[in-house]
């Protein structure tokens, strides 16, 4: 413990806090003081100047990352008839209907993302109160819930994120791994910036990008210029 601490505060020391990084700088930074003995997610914060209390100003979407995100993303499909083979083909994890549902109820949990196809979505209801509060629940916005399985479970596969904004105007989003090349991480954080300057909502007043912070899974926050991200997007 001692040992990680100190190399804790080795990492800290490196960034300063009143510096805003472009992004080219805090992305090969963020990589330098990461510590961890894993290889540590990078995460990006972005403080916007919208009200989430407000359902207009509620900023909620997926987007496939170009680069993916390094992280292997096990795929349930709840659905009937010929749409099956279909999932599977597409190279799901599980494919079912009832089955699933009933499986869902009874505790099993081992997996990371739920698509349905609109058919299914009356059944799906009985298990709401167990995939809504770990944002598992399908929904149309992000194209979990569709009759296209094929691509749906394509682009979970690929490396698709979905963000939202939290309480406080806050939306975080993984965009990689540490171990990702530069230009990787870069490619993919600017389908995110660009996904949420598109998304800015016309009721939002004022300063729309407040401050933008990337760091890793342990390591510190990099404040990046609101400028360059802008310039990117």
């Amino acid at each position: 413990m001692k040992k990680n601490n100190t190399k804790r505060k080795e990492a800290y020391a490196k960034v300063d806090n009143n510096k805003l990084y472009s992004l080219t700088e805090a992305i090969s930074l963020a990589k330098e003081v990461s510590f961890a003995k894993f290889d540590e997610t990078v995460d990006v914060a972005f403080r916007l100047g919208v009200d989430p209390r407000h359902a207009d100003q509620m900023i909620r979407g997926a987007i496939v990352m170009p680069a993916g995100t390094g992280k292997k993303v096990n795929v349930v499909v709840i659905t009937s008839g010929e749409n099956i083979g279909k999932a599977e083909a597409a190279g799901a994890d599980l494919v079912g209907g009832d089955d699933i549902i009933q499986k869902i109820q009874g505790g099993w949990m081992d997996f990371d993302r739920v698509i349905a196809t609109p058919d299914m979505m009356g059944k799906i209801g009985r298990i709401a109160r167990i995939l809504g509060p770990r944002g598992l629940m399908p929904n149309p916005k992000l194209g979990t819930v569709t009759t296209d399985v094929e691509k749906a479970v394509k682009e979970q596969k690929a490396g698709k994120v979905e963000y939202r904004t939290e309480k406080t105007g806050i939306v975080h989003v993984p965009f990689g791994k540490k171990s990702f090349e530069d230009s990787a991480l870069m490619e993919n954080f600017k389908s995110i910036a660009g996904a949420i300057v598109r998304a800015k909502p016309a009721s939002a007043k004022g300063t729309y990008i407040k401050s933008v912070v990337i760091s890793t899974s342990m390591g510190p926050g990099i404040k990046i210029d609101t400028n360059d991200v802008a310039a990117l997007a």
